[in-house]
């Protein structure tokens, strides 16, 4: 089994998430008292925080290429970053290691690619749903991607960060995000990114029509089929 290095805290409640994916999924395949070799990196999140604010992603990509540098001289053998909009500064991560990342970008697509979805809606951070990085990732592989209009993108950003990321899950949050997955299922998503690692501890596969690919839970499982190769 090869060891998992995990770079996590952005935010913690996602992270704990896919700690408990993984060695559920390690337990599923080997049985047993398995569980997963990882190494888990958990940065401050307000600090990450901040230089996303301040479009200072130079320095967050350092901090970031920092930890998977200690997971790497830990004995990590592959790292994978546990959030969507961090992948933006995966260039700077890459450039400090000689292990493998697991980009959740093409964990998410190849999970697409298995159904009949060919147009996605994308839900996340508003650096995700603004920014290429993650949206060419998706359309690379042949998907068209569709995103919130500007008043949807800022409910679905300040939930993110004023209430999921805090670990408060409200109802009326939900109410939102459905209408906001229907609004896009009308513009033609035929399937809905959960594009931000915090969104799926709010919304479920039964709070909407369409298919949900859940990038926590699709990169966790991609990790332990990737540690057990």
């Amino acid at each position: 089994m090869k060891t998992i290095g995990l770079i996590g805290g952005m935010s913690w409640e996602s992270s704990a998430k896919y700690y408990q994916l993984i060695n559920q999924e390690v337990k599923k395949q080997l049985g047993g008292l398995h569980s997963a070799k990882c190494i888990l990196f958990s940065v401050d999140f307000a600090e990450t925080q901040r230089y996303q604010a301040a479009g200072e992603w130079e320095k967050a990509g350092h901090l970031l290429g920092d930890a998977a540098l200690s997971l790497e001289k830990a004995g990590a053998d592959f790292i994978i970053i546990c959030t969507n909009t961090m992948h933006k500064v995966i260039e700077y991560v890459e450039e400090k290691i000689n292990i493998p990342i697991l980009h959740i970008a093409d964990a998410t697509a190849n999970e697409i690619l298995k159904s009949d979805v060919r147009t996605i809606g994308l839900l996340g951070t508003k650096y995700t749903m603004e920014q290429d990085f993650y949206k060419s990732r998706i359309e690379s592989n042949g998907i068209k991607v569709l995103v919130p209009n500007s008043e949807d993108r800022q409910i679905i950003n300040r939930v993110i960060f004023e209430e999921l990321c805090l670990g408060e899950i409200q109802p009326s949050s939900l109410e939102s995000y459905q209408k906001i997955i229907k609004r896009l299922v009308d513009d033609g998503a035929e399937g809905i990114i959960l594009g931000c690692t915090e969104i799926g501890l709010l919304v479920k596969q039964q709070d909407s029509e369409v298919p949900l690919f859940d990038t926590t839970n699709i990169h966790a499982l991609e990790a332990v089929k990737k540690a057990l190769e």
